[in-house]
């Protein structure tokens, strides 16, 4: 297989007259006419799909395959419930599952480079071009500490107060962490990070242990003991979900069928 394609990229870089490939002992990457072809190469094979979704929605059996991005910690949509009941309805789809290792960032780039069909993420309020996203949900951010914590006595506090206190919270990259990253710079306080942790709950469970405070989803909160929530007078934090897809490309029908499920299997928060 791996020389077959080997064969057909060498025998393509004689047609074209030129080389696609920069290769040494140590490794294989794209030249700068490589770098150009590849969009050019991504859109024929998404015109070609398009062609067999075309023959196959004359059939009786929807078939294709849909590239799902998702963060692992994130509950705004029931994805083994949305995917099962795509699977009960069209057993001949395949669905590849991806979960974001550096959270939102990674699977917007994955959507532009056609890596994944549709994605459900936190975007920030300019949205990138070429990624089409509806909201699906908004929640608060709450600040927690730990029920021993100083600030655990009082009822209100502001960012400033907050300045030199260790925070828990997820990587850059994330989409709860721009929006609270946004709001400190906005009132001019430094924040400092001192423990980052890309799931909810262990965010949680360190706060409520006395390793930091933190803004977390309120759904994410009541479900964790030991926390006080405090009001933050001067700023009110929200974070949205949202489903992207891609804007510059058409989506298959395999692709049409799950999103038309996704609004079935939003829960509410």
């Amino acid at each position: 297989m791996q020389s077959g394609v080997s064969a057909a990229i060498r025998s393509l870089e004689r047609e074209l007259g030129c080389a696609l490939f920069e290769r040494t002992s140590q490794q294989v990457r794209l030249t700068g006419a490589g770098a150009a072809l590849l969009p050019e190469a991504r859109a024929t094979l998404h015109a070609a799909q398009a062609a067999q979704d075309a023959v196959r929605a004359a059939q009786d059996t929807l078939r294709g395959t849909v590239n799902v991005g998702a963060m692992a910690s994130v509950e705004v949509v029931d994805l083994p419930a949305l995917l099962g009941q795509l699977h009960a309805r069209h057993p001949a789809i395949d669905v590849r599952l991806r979960l974001a290792t550096t959270g939102s960032a990674e699977l917007a780039h994955a959507l532009l480079s056609g890596d994944l069909d549709v994605a459900f993420l936190s975007l920030p309020e300019r949205k990138p071009a070429g990624i089409e996203a509806r909201e699906l949900a908004t929640v608060p951010l709450v600040l927690v500490v730990s029920a021993g914590h100083p600030l655990a006595q009082r009822g209100k506090v502001a960012l400033a107060d907050l300045a030199g206190e260790p925070f828990v919270d997820f990587p850059p990259g994330y989409g709860n962490r721009e929006v609270v990253d946004r709001v400190f710079v906005a009132a001019g306080v430094v924040r400092r990070v001192a423990l980052e942790v890309p799931d909810i709950d262990m965010g949680a469970a360190l706060v409520r242990h006395g390793l930091g405070i933190a803004f977390l989803p309120a759904f994410a909160v009541a479900r964790t003991s030991g926390l006080h929530v405090l009001d933050v007078h001067d700023a009110m934090l929200r974070w949205s979900m949202h489903l992207g897809t891609s804007s510059t490309r058409r989506p298959s029908a395999a692709l049409r069928a799950l999103l038309d499920l996704v609004d079935l299997h939003v829960i509410a928060l």
